[in-house]
């Protein structure tokens, strides 16, 4: 039974107490009621206390070195004096639901830094593979005093859509040379993109990086900016050398500082919270709808029965919510 009080969780997280916070955490991730209804206690009187920390996410493809690349970026922030907090979401089992969790070990240096914080946290069964509470454990870290918030996504997929709407900039990184420079990135993750940086542009990969370069920024030259303040650049870079990390920084902190001096910045972050607010509203309406009596016992013969043709997906729906008021 957990005996920590709201109180004592909401001073050890403002206190940067690292073991509180990873309670903390772990609670807000808790799916078991009681836990829940105490998150809740907590995260409200903690919102004075965040907003301020930039939230970057990243993706790449399979095998770009975004592990290496984070620990690159994360270490050249810290000796800059910023606190930071990785966020890196792992995939989960889908038979047994067991997660890897393996992202201390592959960045070994930033985990013992005194100025970083890596949290993994298992996929579940959510969107895309990014956490369930993948949010507030971003509000939970600003509040720890975190002022650089990364979140990393498994790779390329839905996930991106969904991390792209909790961040204020999203990077993504890219190969060269691997054939085709488009990689089979769907178009809908560029247009995600605040930035793309080929990274591993070192030794041989140089002119390589360079020409994927050019490809990338022709292929964002035809769409259209998610807003006129800003136009994504393409930048190279090589986690391994250290080179080109600070350049991907002054792109982030000029984006930041045009967008936050239209009132884009802040308007992003209102949508951004409303859409969060609306995405755990259908996840709570799903939950109570399997919960229920009436709709658990029809749903067996109902899911069969579509199975099988004899009614279709439009009834079946319209009979289960049906049960929700007249069971």
């Amino acid at each position: 039974m957990n005996t920590t009080t709201a109180t004592a969780y909401i001073e050890g997280v403002l206190a940067g107490n690292r073991r509180l916070l990873a309670k903390t955490i772990t609670l807000i991730e808790s799916r078991r009621p009681d836990h829940q209804a105490l998150a809740r206690e907590i995260l409200d009187p903690l919102l004075p206390h965040t907003g301020k920390a930039a939230r970057i996410g990243i993706t790449g493809v399979p095998g770009v070195g975004k592990s290496t690349f984070i620990e690159s970026f994360g270490t050249m922030l810290i000796e800059q004096g910023h606190q930071v907090a990785v966020l890196a979401v792992d995939p989960s089992s889908s038979r047994s639901g067991g997660s890897v969790l393996a992202d201390k070990t592959r960045m070994e240096q930033l985990a013992v830094n005194p100025g970083a914080y890596i949290r993994p946290s298992p996929a579940g069964e959510t969107l895309g593979g990014v956490a369930a509470r993948t949010r507030e454990t971003m509000l939970l870290c600003e509040a720890a005093g975190f002022d650089v918030i990364i979140v990393e996504t498994v790779g390329v997929g839905q996930s991106e859509t969904a991390v792209a709407n909790m961040v204020d900039f999203f990077l993504v990184l890219m190969l060269a040379g691997a054939g085709d420079e488009l990689q089979g990135i769907k178009k809908g993750v560029l247009e995600l993109a605040d930035a793309v940086a080929v990274n591993k542009a070192d030794g041989d990969n140089v002119e390589k990086a360079k020409r994927a370069r050019q490809s990338y920024e022709t292929a964002l030259h035809f769409m259209q900016p998610a807003t006129p303040t800003w136009s994504p650049p393409v930048l190279t870079c090589s986690a391994m050398a250290s080179t080109g990390i600070a350049e991907i920084w002054d792109s982030i902190r000029d984006y930041r500082r045009k967008l936050a001096a239209t009132g884009e910045l802040a308007q992003k972050r209102q949508r951004q919270a409303l859409s969060w607010m609306w995405t755990l509203v259908e996840q709570g309406l799903t939950e109570r709808l399997k919960a229920h009596p009436a709709v658990s016992a029809a749903m067996d013969p109902l899911s069969r029965a579509v199975k099988r043709g004899e009614t279709s997906p439009v009834a079946a729906a319209g009979k289960l919510l049906f049960l929700l008021d007249n069971p």
